[in-house]
C-alpha cells in the first residue's frame, strides 16, 4: 500500500494538511498503544518540532493509511509482548553519581572491529515504502548523514545494491530463507557483492499464520482499494527486490526449517560474519557462544512474533549473564528513549537496534524524520550519561543501574 505522502505534490500542501490534523479534535485522541501517558505524542508540522520520538508516532498515525499504521503498530495476538517490551524498562533505575566532570561525553562503541560514534543501529524492517515513497533509500541517506549502522531486511522494498549506494557504504543484511536453499544462496551472493560484512539470521519466526489482531482491526478501517495501491507503489507487484532473481519455483518453496544444521550449512556458504537474531534465553545464548557465532541479537521482533509476554530487556539481562563478552551482543524491541539505550548497555549490550521509532519518523517526514529521531535518541542518551556521571559508553556497566 502507498503511504498518503503520495497525495501531496509539494511541501506547502503537505504542511497545510498537517496543520489541519493538528487543529482537529482527533489529534487529541490517544493512539491506544501507549503504556504511559507521556508516550502519546502530538501531531507536529515539521520534524524539528518533535520533542521526542512519540511526536513522530502521533503524526505518522494521522498521515498513514489505517492498514499501514496497523502493520507498523501491531504485536502478536493481544499485543502483550509488545506492551511488556516497554513496561519492562521500568524494572530498572539509574544509580546516578555526583561530582564527576561530564563535559566530554563519548558514546562511541566498537562493533565487529569498526568504531561507531553512536551505539544506535537501524534495525531491519521490511516494506518501508509503505510509510514513505522513498522508503529504505531515505533511511539509508539518513544513516549516511548521521553515521549509523543500518541493517537491511530480506523483505525490503528496495534492493541491497540500491540501499548500499544510498548509504554510500555497505549495510548489514538480514536473512529470511524465502526461496529455499537456492533463494538463500542468491541473496548471500548479492549481499556479499554489495560489500555487506555481516549477515543477520532471524530465527524468531518459526511458524507462519501468526495472529496479529491489531493489524486486522486497523485493516477493517481502511476503505481504500489496496490492489491499486500496491500496484502503483511497486511494494507488492511481484516478488520483493531481493527475491526477484530467484526462480519462481524456488520462491514457492517458502521458508526453510531453521536449526543448527542450517546454521552450519550457512556458515560454509558465506564469508560474511553471522549473527543470530531472536535469542531470548541463556540456553540458546550458550549454544551461540559454543558454536562460535559472531554475534547475538536479543529480540522478540518488537512483540510481533513472540507471545511470551516477556520484555526483551529482561531477556537481555538473562542472555548477558552467560555471554559475558564472548561474542557481540546487541538488543532490540521496545527502545524508545535514550534512557532505554543506557539501561540496555548497562545490562550488557554492546549496542542497540531501533525499529518503530525511525519508521515513525520516516512515515511522518521521510529522511528528515529519520534524522531527527536519531538526533533525539542520541541527545537523550548523552543527557542520561551526564546525569549518571558517566563519560563514555564503556563506563556504562551493571553498577550504573539497579532493579526494582
Amino acid at each position: 500500500m502507498v503511504a498518503v505522502n503520495h497525495l501531496f505534490d509539494n511541501k506547502n500542501s503537505r504542511r497545510t494538511f498537517l496543520r489541519y490534523l493538528a487543529a482537529s479534535p482527533l489529534a487529541s485522541i490517544s493512539p491506544g498503544f501507549s503504556h504511559d501517558v507521556n508516550e502519546d505524542g502530538e501531531v507536529i508540522l515539521n520534524a524539528e518540532d518533535a520533542l521526542d520520538v512519540f511526536d513522530f508516532k502521533a503524526t505518522a498515525k494521522k498521515i498513514l493509511p489505517p492498514a499501514h499504521y496497523g502493520y507498523l503498530s501491531t504485536g502478536t495476538f493481544d499485543d502483550k509482548t509488545l506492551h511488556k517490551n516497554r513496561e519492562a524498562f521500568d524494572h530498572y533505575y539509574l544509580r546516578s553519581r555526583r561530582l564527576v566532570n561530564i563535559s566530554n561525553v563519548d558514546t562511541s562503541v566498537e562493533i565487529l572491529g569498526k568504531k561507531w560514534n553512536s551505539p544506535i543501529i537501524l534495525a531491519p524492517c521490511g516494506s518501508q515504502r509503505a510509510y514513505h515513497p522513498d522508503g529504505e533509500l531515505a533511511v539509508a541517506s539518513a544513516a549516511n548523514r548521521m553515521n549509523h549502522l543500518q541493517i537491511l531486511s530480506t523483505v525490503s522494498s528496495t534492493s541491497v545494491e540500491d540501499v548500499s549506494n544510498a548509504r554510500r557504504a555497505p549495510v548489514w543484511y538480514q536473512l529470511y530463507t524465502s526461496g529455499g536453499w537456492e533463494g538463500v544462496k542468491s541473496m548471500l551472493r548479492r549481499a556479499e557483492n554489495s560489500g555487506s560484512p555481516a549477515l543477520v539470521l532471524t530465527v524468531d519466526l518459526p511458524v507462519g499464520g501468526i495472529m496479529r489482531n491489531t493489524l486486522e482491526r486497523y485493516k477493517r478501517l481502511d476503505k481504500r482499494n489496496c490492489d491499486v495501491c500496491h500496484a502503483n507503489s511497486g511494494i507488492a507487484a511481484g516478488p520483493k527486490p531481493m527475491l526477484q532473481q530467484i526462480p519462481s519455483n524456488f520462491i514457492d518453496e517458502g521458508r526453510m526449517l531453521l536449526d543448527w544444521k542450517f546454521v552450519d550449512r550457512l556458515r560454509k556458504e558465506t564469508t560474511m560474519k553471522i549473527l543470530i537474531k531472536g535469542i531470548v534465553t541463556a540456553e540458546d545464548a550458550e549454544l551461540c557462544v559454543s558454536e562460535g557465532l559472531d554475534g547475538i541479537i536479543v529480540s522478540n521482533h518488537g512483540g510481533r512474533a513472540d507471545n511470551s509476554g516477556r520484555g526483551a530487556i529482561d531477556s537481555l539481562a538473562e542472555v548477558a549473564s552467560v555471554v559475558k563478552g564472548k561474542t557481540l551482543l546487541l538488543m532490540d524491541s521496545g527502545i524508545r528513549r535514550g534512557m532505554d539505550i543506557f539501561k540496555a548497555l548497562a545490562l550488557g549490550a554492546d549496542a542497540v537496534c531501533i525499529g518503530r521509532p525511525y519508521l515513525w519518523g520516516l512515515g511522518a517526514f521521510g529522511q528528515a524524520g529519520v534524522e531527527k529521531v536519531l538526533e533525539l535518541l542520541q541527545n537523550e542518551l548523552e543527557a542520561t550519561m551526564q546525569f549518571s556521571g558517566i563519560n563514555s559508553a564503556q563506563e556504562i556497566t551493571h553498577k550504573t543501574i539497579g532493579k526494582i
